[in-house]
């Protein structure tokens, strides 16, 4: 595999969750809460204990902002946000008071699986064994953890939008855009389409041949510089010599960047810097072998629409983190593949 030139660049790959809205995500944490707590009784847990449906006044609620969002164009600009923050209120209120009776459900069910798990231990002591039981008790757990982790995600989703009524922004970082893929982050790229993206940061480093000689997933938005380098070190390990060329975009364009490669072993790095640089500066990214290089690397663009049209990088259908590096994965795997496949051809 030739590692003489290799370029980097980084992609959104979007999570599979809808476009999240705080309204929206505490109507369908309310939901999620009722329908939850039905299995934890199902399955036998908390069966005395009450808890209230809220998921009729939670859509109506919804419904009310999508009619006041149509009738914007009646009304003021403000007089509709008032009334969108008004109601995003109320579905908050309605989501905290559905989680406080979802904790005394779960509190006494996580009795009751206590007290299931001491009877079949005792069974077992006296050699007998209940597989039906068993099999409640495994539904009463599962449930119990879904309902736990729903729980701490309805808090966050809560907190979230009691700060959006208060005229704050809440932290991309720590901000939940699912219910059901927990680790999705929102992700601003600066595209004029899509200028926020919610899923997971990837970077990929190809070689002339197309190949994909390094990807990584991350989630949030870290930096594309720090990643530069501990790529070539993997690429560097998997090969045993490190690239002749590296380049990249602006992006990736600092001075500790250039040193960090240079001392992995990598003798050209072709990379402009960010900002404007000086006059030294300058006539080094104008030399005819610089721009030469940085038009080859655009192609790592095309490598990524490659990605993301064929191969499975437009949307991740794995949940987590973990998810989103074995579904990325095996795209490229499939990638490198049917390039191979086309170079021994």
């Amino acid at each position: 595999m030739r590692t003489s030139r290799v370029r980097a660049d980084t992609t959104v790959v979007p999570a599979n969750v809808c476009y999240p809205t705080d309204s929206g995500l505490l109507a369908k944490a309310i939901r999620r809460i009722a329908v939850t707590g039905r299995r934890v009784h199902t399955a036998g847990g908390a069966v005395r204990t009450r808890l209230r449906d809220r998921s009729r006044a939670a859509g109506k609620r919804a419904h009310g902002i999508a009619a006041k969002l149509r009738s914007r164009s009646q009304l003021g600009r403000d007089e509709v946000k008032d009334g969108v923050r008004w109601i995003t209120g109320e579905l908050a209120d309605l989501a905290q008071a559905a989680a406080r009776d979802a904790q005394s459900v779960l509190v006494n069910a996580r009795r009751a699986l206590r007290r299931a798990q001491a009877k079949a231990a005792w069974l077992a002591e006296a050699g007998v064994q209940d597989r039906v039981a068993g099999r409640r008790r495994g539904r009463l757990a599962r449930a119990i953890n879904d309902l736990s982790t729903l729980l701490q995600a309805t808090a966050k989703i809560t907190e979230q939008a009691r700060q959006r009524i208060a005229g704050m922004t809440p932290d991309g970082a720590s901000r939940v855009v699912s219910l059901h893929d927990r680790d999705a982050r929102p992700i601003a790229k600066g595209r004029l389409g899509k200028p926020v993206e919610f899923g997971y940061k990837g970077q990929i480093v190809d070689n002339d041949d197309g190949i994909i000689v390094d990807h990584q997933m991350h989630a949030g938005n870290p930096s594309d510089a720090p990643q530069l380098a501990p790529a070539i070190h993997r690429v560097k390990a998997r090969t045993g010599r490190a690239p002749r060329t590296v380049t990249a975009d602006r992006g990736y364009g600092e001075a500790a960047i250039d040193q960090e490669l240079t001392e992995l072993g990598v003798r050209t790095v072709v990379i402009p810097r960010k900002g404007r640089p000086g006059a030294a500066r300058q006539q080094v990214e104008k030399r005819r072998a610089f721009r030469r290089t940085i038009k080859w690397r655009t192609g790592c663009e095309g490598r990524i629409s490659t990605l993301k049209r064929g191969y499975g990088w437009d949307r991740t259908r794995l949940d987590s983190l973990e998810g989103a590096k074995t579904w990325t994965g095996q795209g490229v795997f499939t990638h490198n593949l049917t390039r191979i496949a086309a170079l021994t051809a």
